[in-house]
């Protein structure tokens, strides 16, 4: 059985990433990027699988970890009763085919065991194992080949490369794990040691240019680390995570892939870089954005591949038993298919917010956009599968209709701030649309005998995307019918301290059987609105137990489990540590919600709540 998905690290070279268990075990790693086959994936069923572990072999181990700061080099140190041994494990930043574990000793001897067991196309394939002219040990499968080589000495035992050897106070040994294509030359060797100085100093000299200043440096820092590690370096696309089907509920059906970029994260990706003090990686992610979306605007997609693939067809792997028998196992993903109206609004607010950030204009850019609002005219009244993906049927979701609002108000701002943007535009046409969209989810997205706003139009259902009206410009933080919603979802949704997406039970909305975690992000909206109302000590309160379920590393997945009091869904998750950055960056302005206002003096960005006034009739 994998371990508990808190119980793991994530080293990375910015173009894959493995998780690496607190016994010292990696049980998952795509190579060669995020989205490659697993060559190692007993997260997602049995060690038969795929795994390489390196621990003491003694029974009674106490052990510890943490990053280097500022870094991505893990230390895990092991204390037996006749010593101490310190294991680092690392990824050399940009290069994609090498994971480096120095085994050293500390004091006294240890008698250490290495575990190998390659299994690729996610532990379906076994590979040819040999040996190079050097004595390294090679394994092929197919178009893959990994090389191990190490002075240790290593004997087959089953199906699985066995090395068992006592490290000694003083002493040190390396193993190194090289990725490369089969029909091409072995991988060229590399020296630990300098590389592993290479990569310290990389990290380091990234996270020193990281905000600070708030309650929480340390995490926030941590948080930022992790995103960086996330960037698929190449073309600056985002995965939300680095893994598939970790279940939002375990033993459930809800286990998706998550190793692709979705357009829904843009806006708030883009601020919590850009406000946490980095321009390039906004930038990067910038133009992904523009490539992904680039072409015929009817064939838009909600999600789209690291370097902007748009043919992520999903299928299951009925060989993995899943994490904690969560199955199925998805690869893939269908929802790349759905039509997402909130989409649009997130794309135009991330593009607009960036330009008011000081990122220059691009104009070929602004010619996309102008295609695709075109198509929004003709789509925006349409029934959509919303911002939760819902297999359930299409709705008159309001979070949707809201965002539709934001894409017309984003696209006129942006053509009447930046006289750069070249091209007519119907702005007259966009601002009846944008007081048309206005009213209508007014009248038939509020409930007033909820006093909220609710999840699609006709419903008595609460949604948590209804947090984000406020901090869209939609209405005014302080509107009753803003804090009528924040008050009805506290009452609602609020469970043992942590805010649901929705209720699952006992409705079919999504299509799914219920059950799930806590969606952490909706937490951190709630403490948002919880600060623009002025309530900082509850929203400070909140923020304490959400920062308190991340692991000893700072790391944190998708959702919460309240009652089993575990970590659930894919991890690291993006989308977890983009709002983490935006609410800490928040609270410590203490003036309103994250995206109102940039963290640097310098650089003042319009506050979202203004908007409101050119919305049009209530």
């Amino acid at each position: 059985m994998a371990a508990r998905i808190e119980d793991y690290a994530l080293v990375g070279d910015g173009r894959t990433a493995a998780l690496i268990s607190r016994d010292g075990s990696v049980d998952w790693l795509c190579w060669p990027r995020f989205d490659a086959s697993a060559c190692f994936a007993a997260l997602l069923g049995t060690r038969d699988h795929g795994f390489w572990r390196i621990a003491p072999a003694a029974k009674h181990v106490e052990t510890t970890r943490r990053y280097r700061d500022g870094t991505l080099v893990l230390e895990t140190r092991h204390k037996t009763r006749e010593g101490e041994v310190l294991i680092i494990d690392y990824m050399p930043a940009g290069d994609g085919s090498h994971l480096i574990r120095l085994v050293e000793g500390v004091h006294g001897r240890v008698a250490m065991r290495m575990d190998l067991s390659l299994r690729f196309d996610y532990g379906s394939a076994v590979p040819w194992v040999s040996h190079n002219e050097l004595g390294d040990l090679r394994a092929v499968s197919g178009p893959h080949k990994v090389v191990l080589r190490t002075k240790a000495p290593l004997h087959g035992l089953g199906q699985t490369t066995v090395s068992e050897f006592t490290i000694r106070a003083g002493e040190s040994l390396a193993f190194t794990l090289s990725y490369g294509a089969s029909h091409e030359d072995d991988p060229p060797p590399i020296e630990p040691r300098k590389v592993l100085a290479a990569t310290d100093s990389f990290w380091r000299d990234w996270s020193r240019h990281c905000a600070c200043g708030t309650p929480w440096d340390d995490v926030l820092k941590r948080s930022l680390l992790t995103l960086k590690a996330l960037i698929y370096m190449p073309t600056g696309g985002i995965v939300a995570a680095p893994t598939t089907s970790l279940p939002e509920q375990l033993g459930g059906v809800r286990n998706w892939d998550y190793r692709f970029c979705w357009l829904r994260d843009s806006t708030f990706t883009l601020l919590a870089l850009m406000d946490a003090g980095f321009v390039e990686e906004a930038r990067a992610w910038r133009d992904w954005l523009l490539r992904a979306v680039a072409g015929n605007p009817e064939q838009a997609h909600i999600l789209y591949g690291i370097a902007g693939e748009r043919l992520l067809p999903e299928i299951e792997l009925d060989w993995l038993p899943g994490y904690e028998g969560s199955k199925p196992v998805r690869v893939g993903n269908a929802a790349s298919a759905q039509f997402q109206l909130d989409v649009y609004g997130e794309l135009f607010d991330a593009l607009y917010q960036a330009r008011r950030r000081g990122m220059a204009s691009d104009r070929d850019g602004w010619r996309v956009g102008l295609a695709l609002m075109q198509h929004l005219e003709k789509v925006w009244n349409e029934p959509d599968e919303g911002i939760w993906e819902v297999r359930g049927g299409r709705k008159h979701f309001v979070h949707s209709k809201v965002m539709a609002w934001v894409a017309f108000d984003r696209a006129i701002r942006s053509y009447e701030e930046d006289h750069q943007l070249a091209g007519d535009a119907p702005v007259e046409r966009w601002r009846a649309l944008r007081d048309q969209i206005h009213a209508e989810v007014c009248q038939k997205g509020f409930d007033p005998e909820l006093n909220s706003f609710v999840q699609y139009y006709g419903s008595k259902r609460l949604d948590a995307s209804l947090l984000l009206i406020a901090h869209m410009g939609f209405l005014p933080q302080d509107d009753p019918r803003v804090v009528g919603t924040v008050e009805a979802i506290g009452r609602g949704l609020l469970r043992d301290g942590f805010v649901l997406r929705y209720d699952t039970e006992g409705q079919a909305t999504d299509g799914l059987p219920g059950g799930e975690g806590a969606f952490l992000p909706c937490s951190f909206w709630y403490a948002d609105n919880l600060i623009g109302l002025g309530r900082c000590d509850e929203a400070r309160t909140l923020i304490e137990r959400l920062i308190g379920v991340c692991n000893d590393l700072g790391l944190v997945a998708e959702e919460y489990d309240q009652v089993e009091k575990r970590l659930v869904g894919n991890f690291p998750q993006a989308f977890s540590h983009v709002a983490l950055v935006n609410t800490v960056l928040n609270y410590s302005r203490a003036v309103g919600p994250a995206k109102e206002r940039g963290a640097a003096a310098k650089v003042q960005a319009a506050p979202r709540a203004r908007a409101a006034s050119a919305a049009g009739p209530a």
